[in-house]
């Protein structure tokens, strides 16, 4: 079963959301890379690693958006040429018709009538000739009026597809070099993280994407045997330990939405590649409320989220360098869940 939604609010300002938040990175929010800032104390390169990392999944989340954007006008480009395609056949059935009229010189036809008015041999012949040629002169002028019409939807279409297809590969360009700055960040923020000792990049880990817990018998949570839930959860839990990779949605490493995509495509629920529109789908469900399946979210903006499994814990693509892990559900940036499918 196909349940879709990917039409996240704002979508038209994406591209040019992520432009000023790389923009803001190369001023300095990440750059230079932050433990070679020389901090006074490992302390504080922890901290600088900790808002480096956070911000990074603000930046990743507006390219997910980018990404979203971009399909849209890709699909719209599409669209347009299919238009351009079925306009242009239509036009191209009038060809035969306009052949033969061009053939039959009906443009003359004044000296048709001439001729009718000579070889008509009494009154009721010359106003049968003359009635026929005005039906073939209506008939000729309605396929002409046709094509005219048929033309200019042709032309039009054709255009309209031009414009699109510019549109689409002018943001595949622009989503492009986003990818290729973000991807810049994301190694410095790894080789600091790399600098730090064991106990700061634990605390680093935990501050931005909770302690690791260990994973629950799947027999232990609270699923309905054979439910979508059940088999979201079951397909989430199967990823544990696999790396953390921006952009990715598996099967090999996977960022954050694209776990939940993932895990909810096992169970036939097409989600969009953004914790942000994500956020939007289906019907809010208060902390209290929260079932297995559930997607919760975090931070405001929105810019990360991970899948409820029961008993207080979620299972999540973590953060940048660490591992798909099972955690408390209650940490740090949590904004609220929505329930996709089912009650």
């Amino acid at each position: 079963m196909q349940h879709e939604r990917t039409t996240p609010r704002h979508r038209s300002r994406t591209l040019l959301a992520v432009g000023a938040a790389l923009a803001a990175v190369t001023a300095g929010v990440l750059s230079p890379s932050a433990a070679s800032a020389a901090p006074g104390t490992s302390a504080q390169a922890g901290k600088l690693v900790e808002a480096a990392a956070q911000q990074l999944t603000v930046i990743d989340e507006q390219v997910q958006q980018a990404q979203l954007t971009v399909a849209a006008q890709v699909h719209a480009a599409a669209k347009a040429r299919h238009r351009a395609a079925v306009a242009k056949a239509a036009l191209a059935k009038f060809e035969p018709e306009m052949r033969a009229i061009a053939q039959s010189g009906y443009a003359a036809k004044t000296q048709s009538r001439m001729a009718a008015f000579l070889t008509s041999t009494s009154a009721t012949e010359l106003v049968q000739q003359m009635t026929t040629l005005d039906m073939i002169a209506t008939h000729t002028e309605t396929v002409i009026a046709k094509v005219a019409v048929a033309q200019d939807a042709a032309r039009k279409a054709q255009a309209a597809a031009d414009q699109l297809a510019a549109k689409a590969q002018s943001g595949l360009k622009e989503l492009t070099a986003q990818q290729a700055a973000v991807q810049k960040k994301v190694d410095a923020y790894k080789a600091d993280f790399a600098r730090l000792s064991a106990a700061e990049q634990a605390a680093v880990t935990t501050a931005i994407a909770g302690p690791a817990l260990s994973a629950p018998d799947i027999n232990s949570l609270p699923l309905a045997p054979g439910s979508a839930a059940a088999v979201a959860v079951r397909a989430a839990l199967a990823q544990i330990g696999k790396p953390y990779v921006w952009g990715s949605t598996g099967p090999d490493g996977f960022d954050c939405s694209g776990l939940t995509m993932y895990a909810w495509a096992a169970a036939g629920v097409a989600l969009p590649h953004s914790s942000s529109a994500q956020s939007t789908l289906g019907r809010a469900v208060s902390r209290s409320e929260l079932k297995p399946g559930d997607l919760v979210y975090f931070y405001t903006p929105v810019s990360h989220v991970g899948l409820y499994i029961g008993n207080g814990m979620m299972v999540h693509a973590r953060t940048f360098g660490q591992p798909v892990a099972v955690t408390s559900v209650d940490q740090a940036g949590y904004r609220g869940a929505r329930r996709i499918f089912g009650g």
